[in-house]
């Protein structure tokens, strides 16, 4: 009979964290400035529409991805299908499975078919010969995602979608302050889109930005976003502005940002440090000559060494009251309504979904805390075989 998870517990009261530990813990910065511009905004009485907090924020974000237009959203799910409606992309869109499902969502809610392409098995990101091989007249945009923070491979996309006329957007969520060839990502391809989620280096509460060099696109995007108006030519759009209240913690979360970055990396530093030739388990790496905001940190499973499968290693971390995640697992193509519809074998993606687990990070995460996540790590990997008998698994 399999053990639920508290019999799983490795250390049983005596190591378990009191209260859960989780990953992306929202980094609020200082909480008297975001109440100060709360009451500013209230006291102004302009809470949403594009008021001044959130022209502010848009020129913050557009200036850090070193572009000159941001246009803010509720979230980063309706920026990217405001700019795939934008732009007038018809047909097929190809893009990573390795990737939140939002991003293949987006794509489908808009009527145009996600076609899935396996991965680089170094980077996590597009294989851009396999982009190559998937181009068909249908085509009308290659949809990259910078995973983790690590860039795509921006310039060989860049020259299959010149070479075959598509539209390149990428899918930044994960990339704010991150930089390829020391270029700020944000900057590639015709547009790219940030996540402001809670869970993001920088959030506001909800939200997102599209930032793009391109001004007429700008233009359009911003009437887009808000039912169309003001520009006759964009047609009708939806409502998908970001208030006042959400650039208000938008703000004063990216006040933080230089601040949870420090401590970000830190904590990378020292996770590799305590896993450091533990058999079985990787930390993925971060280019050193590039920058990275380090807000994921993603250690990679190999039950072959370990004879402990990721899944179980995930629930012997929960019995001790560390909350990690499978980022992503499975890859979207293994979800519905994909799976069904367009079923495909992209075996790197597979093998790296299989893998991947992102543990506890960020501000909010001590020193203690990480050497008692590795703790519990090491103690699984050295009985991996025994306790998976023992779980029935």
């Amino acid at each position: 009979m399999k053990r639920g998870v508290h019999d799983l517990a490795l250390f049983g009261g005596d190591a378990a964290f009191l209260q859960p530990l989780y990953m992306g813990r929202p980094n609020t910065g200082d909480r008297k400035r975001l109440l100060d511009r709360l009451e500013w905004a209230l006291d102004n009485r302009w809470l949403t529409n594009g008021g001044p907090l959130v022209r502010e924020f848009e020129q913050r974000i557009a200036d850090l991805a070193g572009v000159r237009n941001c246009v803010a959203t509720c979230n980063a799910t309706a920026g990217l299908q405001l700019l795939l409606r934008e732009a007038e992309v018809t047909g097929e869109v190809i893009m990573p499975s390795m990737t939140f499902v939002a991003t293949a969502h987006a794509v489908r809610w808009l009527g145009l078919r996600p076609v899935f392409c396996d991965i680089d098995p170094d980077t996590g990101c597009l294989d851009p010969k396999l982009v190559e091989a998937a181009v068909t007249p249908r085509t009308g945009a290659i949809l990259g995602v910078h995973l983790w923070g690590r860039p795509s491979r921006v310039d060989e996309l860049a020259a299959i979608a010149a070479e075959h006329g598509l539209k390149l957007f990428y899918d930044a969520a994960h990339a704010l302050g991150c930089t390829s060839r020391q270029r700020r990502l944000g900057s590639f391809g015709d547009a790219e889109v940030f996540s402001f989620h809670a869970t993001k280096v920088v959030n506001s509460f909800e939200g997102g930005g599209i930032v793009t060099d391109d001004d007429t696109r700008a233009e359009r995007l911003r009437a887009l976003h808000n039912f169309g108006l003001g520009h006759d030519g964009v047609g009708a759009g939806i409502n998908a502005k970001m208030s006042e209240a959400a650039a208000a913690m938008g703000l004063t979360s990216l006040e933080a940002f230089a601040d949870a970055v420090a401590s970000n990396r830190a904590n990378y530093e020292l996770y590799r440090q305590e896993l450091s030739g533990l058999p079985g388990v990787r930390l993925i790496d971060y280019d050193p000559a590039e920058r990275n905001n380090y807000h994921y940190v993603i250690a990679l499973i190999d039950a072959g060494v370990t004879g402990l499968h990721r899944d179980l290693l995930l629930t012997l971390l929960r019995a001790e009251n560390v909350v990690a995640q499978p980022y992503f697992s499975p890859g979207c193509h293994q979800r519905e309504p994909y799976r069904t519809e367009h079923p495909v074998s992209l075996p790197h993606t597979e093998h790296l979904a299989e893998q991947v687990i992102a543990l506890p990070t960020g501000p909010a995460v001590s020193r203690e805390d990480i050497r008692r996540v590795c703790d519990i790590i090491r103690v699984a990997a050295a009985h991996g075989p025994r306790i998976t008998a023992q779980a029935g698994a």
